[in-house]
């Protein structure tokens, strides 16, 4: 079953309106722009990393759901995906497609040590956000006629979350002692942690959509969300330029 058909975007737009709309997208956009210079290793978990060896399964789990728990750029694109989904099947099926794409480039772009700029995938993680935010709306069936598979691009942008995932581990030196189990350790943390967020966001998303303004705050709600992809997108092309500079 495909997500729920997204709303129409037409009619008036008051003065109310725009000026909510401005305000939850200004908000969006300061609060990505902090979570943009935040995310990452931190400095105490590099440490962690490169001075241990062997293999640490349960250390790994915790590094791996704090990470996912702390990276906006990935829960962003989660809030985004089951925006328009109401039933738990739905949630489940796009949720996985979504958690097979990035175990998949975690564990293989670590183990055979496939590189990219860091930055770069980054870009592409906070276009996911803006591609999810644009789906929501119906932008791509008003300007194309279509709209592009939602499962196969839940999939495809797994894909680089994971890699993004990767890119973060590749920066350190990564242990080949204990190297499997503790990635996979890491992968299990991660899905922990996505189980963990995702389970606060369905809540809060559940009792938001008991309210009669959900169905008012669709396009404000997306539209912020697209102004923390754009964020996101312009915060790491900034510093890919500036790494180059």
């Amino acid at each position: 079953m495909q997500a729920a058909a997204p709303l129409s975007t037409s009619g008036p737009r008051t003065a109310k309106t725009s000026s909510r709309l401005v305000v939850l997208a200004s908000l969006a956009t300061a609060l990505t722009a902090t979570a943009a210079r935040a995310h990452g290793v931190s400095d105490a978990d590099k440490a962690f990393i490169t001075g241990t060896d062997g293999v640490n399964v349960v250390p790994y789990i915790y590094l791996g759901a704090k990470h996912m728990v702390t990276g906006y750029d990935h829960l962003l694109f989660l809030v985004g995906v089951i925006f328009l989904l109401y039933r738990l099947k739905d949630v489940g099926r796009y949720v996985t497609l979504f958690a097979i794409g990035h175990s998949t480039t975690l564990l293989l772009g670590v183990l055979t040590d496939v590189r990219a700029n860091a930055y770069l995938v980054d870009a592409i993680i906070g276009l996911s956000v803006v591609y999810k935010a644009l789906d929501n709306l119906g932008a791509f069936k008003t300007a194309l006629g279509f709209t592009p598979n939602p499962r196969a691009a839940v999939l495809v942008f797994g894909f680089f979350h994971g890699f993004g995932l990767a890119t973060k581990l590749q920066e350190l030196a990564l242990s080949q002692e204990g190297l499997i189990p503790n990635l996979v350790s890491f992968n299990v943390g991660v899905e922990i942690g996505q189980f963990l967020a995702l389970s606060v966001i369905l809540i809060l998303m559940s009792l938001w959509r008991q309210t009669e303004n959900f169905r008012h705050s669709v396009v404000l709600a997306n539209a912020a969300l697209m102004a923390a992809g754009f964020v996101l997108i312009g915060y790491q092309l900034a510093g890919y330029f500036q790494q180059g500079a």
